[in-house]
């Protein structure tokens, strides 16, 4: 009996496969990543009657590209390197181990049937999965591993959808997969170079870009360029006045008319006061004609991603990126049909009737739908058929287990689709023609006929504000006001995500995928700043690297470049465009346009100082700096950073939002005489802190250390403040970065604390001690490092009331309460649930001096 692995991208979506297609049989268990399920059944395939099957998942992409660490120094490696430098594959989330996962599960399989998404992305994680898992499966008999492998089409996670895709197998389409390669590597270089450059130029000079990453990308700079050019047109704009004639008429006991002037506006004002005072006597104005035509507003076409994102925007207040992550959920549990797609139109064989059907049990829009059915389907509108996905629809009554954003979204595609079924909105349009004196005048009313698909879709419906009263050729409306109103001409205002999206989609920047996540890069980068209404609204250093990039070389900015590079990747997909081709031709138009924008970077410059302070007049005075003695200035935007205007350097500090920076008292570095730092995180008295000397945090002194790392993670061998002296014992959590150790929190008295110097692990010891010290000699039971504490005297909680003490914190069972090891257990605990990984009984690597000899600590309280 054969085997059969069947890969699906995400948990949940595996689960669902693996219950339909087993008829709810399929056994589940837990795979051994953490992360994954397999559930396992026994059903035919292909020609055999009976198969073993078991299903299982991805978490998204296996692999992602990078470049080799040696080439990830961004002090040593010239970013025009980049553009030829070695790539490598690497785990795209290294501690789930996919790779061996499936690997694993793969083994004495002798068949693979892909389930991923059915987008060019999930084509690239089809190939992902057959690296990962060839070597481990059954060799077939032609010797040809492809020769067994299979590729699931399909568009919605129903019963239908998923058995008709097992029995209508294809193969994975390599050109689509090779097309996203190309992108991801055109993406990492280009990105990369000119990131690194300008993030590297920029924060050397400037104190308050308010930006952590100076970021560029070929999709996301045009994206960029678009606000820009809608804020240039904005603060550019010259209102002008202009002056019209505004006339009220009495149509009614209870209603006016405010018709409009047929000469519309005029840009001077003793002309318009002409006109006025040739009709100012008259005090009728007569009805000369009345036309009434029968109009109609169209039903939508079928939804698609871009429609989907703009309405949430624009309609539901949910951004882009928001908008898709809810969609995924929806279409993972069944509700709808896959969110990504550019199709605008039915297939002929859409079981429109039986879509419709599912929501005629509804209390909200149940009865419409049975109107519908009543009366009979209208064919739907004719919209673009893209080849890729049938447009979005629900698959699924809701069946209460949506709430808030996602039931707001789900709710929207039931009323999409069920208006694109329904009759379009009729209505008659009345215009009334009426003269004072020579001069014309007009005004147009609606009045409904049918609402048709509006009666699902309201906001969009007639008003009935938009009727006129009933008048009649040769009817007299007396003139209760007739004057000159002086008006200016607005600028556009700034655009809208929805209005970004329909750009970006008329330009060919981004795909329907990727769209939510560079609107989303501009807004995390500090680029734009969305407003209410969900405007996009471009920061400073937004609009100044956009006109920098407009005087260096328009090309980066403008979406021209980048919309043709997209057409060539589409052209790899169709395997009409050789891949090497395409991706060398890209690669070098941009090396030589990057080289230029080196040389020129003085434009962009200009700009910035026009705009931002240096970093020599940013800042406040806030530490001494070891080699001039004098004081460095503390800039607080991001990145938060050190400057010493005398020797012209700056010094990299931990995030500013992630914690509290202060002095350490008022010690030094022994190594360079630098003012010492406290660093504090978030979370109280349970948060990791640390003391650490810039200088050494940006320049590690010793070999092995690392950037970034306090002094609790110095191997410095005599140092009072280095973790070789501070250091407790061994963390009893397995660190991801390996074996911590417990340091003293030198600053968190009266509530002192043991920190982890790799993780989260925090103890607290001797609450309420005047002084905590970590003693030389060590625990003859565990190896740990004896600690100090003295008390005031009547406020000590040792035993026996006394105020002093010294011994192994973690194996004096007198201590009590004393030690907290709660939040150690806590940690403990999660980490057995998450990963079953908890490491125990191993020193540091210097005997059993701050390692636990014979165990970890032992919890208490």
């Amino acid at each position: 009996m054969p085997t059969v692995l069947m890969v699906a991208e995400k948990p949940m979506l595996a689960d669902s496969i693996a219950k339909l297609l087993s008829d709810g049989r399929a056994t589940k268990r837990k795979g051994w990543n953490g992360a994954c399920s397999v559930s396992e059944y026994t059903a035919s395939f292909l020609n055999y009657s009976s198969a073993r099957f078991k299903v299982t998942s991805t978490c998204g992409h296996v692999m992602s590209i990078d470049f080799p660490p040696k080439y990830n120094n961004w002090e040593r490696v010239d970013p025009v390197e980049l553009f030829s430098a070695p790539t490598t594959k690497v785990e795209a989330t290294a501690k789930l181990r996919m790779n061996d996962y499936l690997a694993s599960e793969a083994k004495g399989c002798d068949y693979l049937v892909l389930w991923l998404d059915c987008d060019k992305e999930g084509e690239n994680i089809c190939f992902e999965v057959i690296d990962a898992v060839q070597s481990s499966m059954v060799k077939p008999h032609s010797g040809n591993y492809m020769d067994n492998v299979y590729r699931a089409h399909f568009s919605a996670i129903t019963e239908k959808d998923i058995k008709a895709a097992m029995r209508t197998l294809g193969r994975p389409n390599e050109n689509e997969s090779l097309s996203v390669d190309a992108r991801q590597e055109l993406d990492l270089r280009i990105g990369c170079s000119f990131t690194r450059f300008q993030t590297r130029f920029f924060q050397g000079k400037y104190g308050d870009l308010d930006s952590t990453l100076i970021s560029f990308g070929p999709c996301q700079t045009p994206t960029l360029g678009f606000c820009v050019t809608r804020h240039d047109e904005i603060v550019q704009f010259k209102p002008e006045p202009y002056w019209v004639i505004q006339v009220r008429l009495k149509a009614t006991e209870e209603t006016e008319l405010k018709p409009e002037w047929s000469r519309g506006r005029m840009f001077d004002r003793e002309v318009c006061q002409m006109f006025l005072d040739r009709i100012k006597m008259h005090k009728e104005a007569m009805v000369v004609e009345v036309t009434k035509k029968e109009s109609q507003k169209q039903r939508p076409l079928a939804l698609n991603t871009v429609e989907l994102m703009r309405v949430a925007s624009s309609g539901l207040g949910i951004g882009p990126a928001t908008a898709m992550q809810l969609a995924e959920q929806l279409y993972t549990r069944g509700y709808i049909s896959y969110p990504r797609t550019e199709t605008t139109s039915y297939s002929a064989n859409f079981d429109l009737r039986g879509t419709l059907q599912q929501q005629a049990g509804s209390s909200k829009w149940g009865a419409t739908v049975k109107e519908v059915l009543a009366e009979g389907i209208t064919k739907p509108r004719q919209g673009d058929d893209k080849g890729d996905h049938p447009p979005i629809t629900p698959m699924r009554a809701d069946d209460g287990q949506l709430s808030g954003d996602l039931a707001r979204i789900y709710e929207y595609i039931v009323q999409h689709f069920i208006g694109t079924v329904m009759k379009p909105c009729r209505y008659w349009v009345t215009t009334l023609h009426m003269t004072i004196g020579d001069e014309q005048f007009s005004a147009s009313g609606k009045a409904l006929i049918d609402e048709g698909f509006t009666k699902v879709m309201p906001w969009l419906g007639i008003g009935d504000d938009e009727q006129l009263p009933e008048l009649r050729r040769g009817d007299r409306l007396a003139v209760k006001d007739l004057r000159i109103v002086e008006r200016q001409t607005s600028p556009p205002d700034y655009l809208t995500e929805a209005e970004l999206i329909t750009l970006m989609e008329k330009h060919g920047i981004g795909t329907d995928a990727s769209i939510p996540v560079h609107i989303n890069n501009i807004s995390q980068r500090n680029y734009v700043t969305v407003e209410s209404g969900r405007k996009l609204v471009p920061t400073k250093l937004g609009v100044a690297l956009v006109h920098g990039y407009l005087k260096v070389d328009p090309q980066l900015v403008l979406p021209t470049m980048r919309s043709e590079v997209e057409t060539q990747l589409t052209l790899i997909a169709k395997g009409e465009a050789d891949f090497l081709a395409v991706k060398n031709h890209a690669l070098e138009n941009f090396r030589l346009k990057f080289i230029y924008f080196v040389e020129n970077i003085t434009f962009v410059d200009a700009l910035f100082e026009d705009s931002f302070t240096t970093l020599a007049d940013a800042g406040k005075p806030f530490a001494k700096c070891g080699k001039c003695r004098r004081f460095m200035k503390l800039v607080q935007s991001r990145p938060q950073r050190l400057h010493c205007s005398s020797c012209q350097d700056t010094y990299a500090l931990p995030n500013a939002k992630d914690g509290l920076l202060k002095l350490h008292m008022e010690k030094k570095c022994p190594l360079d005489d630098f003012d010492l730092l406290y660093w504090q995180g978030p979370g109280g008295k349970l948060s990791r802190s640390y003391a650490f000397c810039p200088y050494c945090y940006n320049n590690p002194p010793f070999p092995g250390m690392k950037k970034s790392q306090g002094c609790n993670e110095c191997t410095h061998p005599a140092c009072p403040h280095a973790f070789s002296t501070q250091g407790v014992v061994k963390c009893p959590q397995a660190c991801s970065e390996g074996n911590g150790v417990l340091v003293l929190d030198p600053q968190s008295a009266p509530k002192w604390r043991l920190c982890c110097n790799k993780c989260a692990v925090v103890v607290g010891v001797f609450e309420g001690a005047t002084r905590v010290r970590v003693s030389p000699k060590q625990c003859d039971d565990c190896g740990a490092q004896l600690i100090s504490a003295e008390y005031k005297e009547g406020k000590t909680p040792l035993p026996e009331s006394k105020t002093s003490y010294l011994g192994c914190v973690f194996c004096d069972e007198e201590l009590g309460d004393i030690i907290n090891l709660n939040h150690v257990n806590r940690t403990i605990d999660q980490r057995n649930r998450q990963e079953a990984a908890l490491s125990r009984g191993r020193g540091r690597g210097r005997g059993r001096g701050r390692g636990r000899g014979r165990g970890a600590p032992r919890g208490r309280g």
